[in-house]
């Protein structure tokens, strides 16, 4: 399998969880399939296996680093540091639409005005978390912070 379909794979398989935080936000499916940490598990472990293919058998780009931006610029210029940098993404924006939209139910935020956010929270992370936190402080429904109120 090249590195385009393990991209393709990747991305395809976090929409289904997406689709179900739209679409059907308290069905037992999403509490399963998307509440339970079983993306993040799937994805997880995806992520551990291309690090350490990267990482520690060598595989990726050469004299790639977190200890300089030089060095991260070299680990994302192979396509196996993509992939690593990709599920990054991916993992992470699903774990905060996830919890916006538990956030959302508990505190009574109407449905329509969090699926903005979380198109925005898939799309371009940081500003569909922010979008949300203005939706709840507009809406009444909580403030700024990311504690409980």
């Amino acid at each position: 399998m090249n590195y385009e379909t393990l991209y393709t794979l990747i991305n395809l398989s976090v929409l289904p969880a997406w689709l179900l935080l739209v679409v059907l936000p308290r069905a037992g499916i999403t509490q399963t399939l998307v509440h339970s940490g079983l993306y993040p598990i799937a994805l997880g472990v995806f992520y551990i296996v291309v690090m350490v293919m990267n990482l520690g058998f060598g595989m990726g780009a050469e004299g790639g680093s977190f200890s300089s931006a030089a060095g991260v610029s070299q680990l994302f210029s192979h396509p196996l540091g993509i992939l690593v940098g990709w599920s990054h993404y991916l993992v992470f924006d699903l774990f905060v639409g996830a919890w916006q939209a538990r956030d959302a139910q508990r505190r009574g935020v109407p449905h329509l005005a969090l699926v903005p956010c979380l198109f925005f929270t898939l799309m371009l992370g940081p500003v569909g978390l922010l979008l949300y936190l203005i939706v709840r402080k507009l809406t009444g429904k909580g403030g700024w912070s990311l504690v409980e109120a």
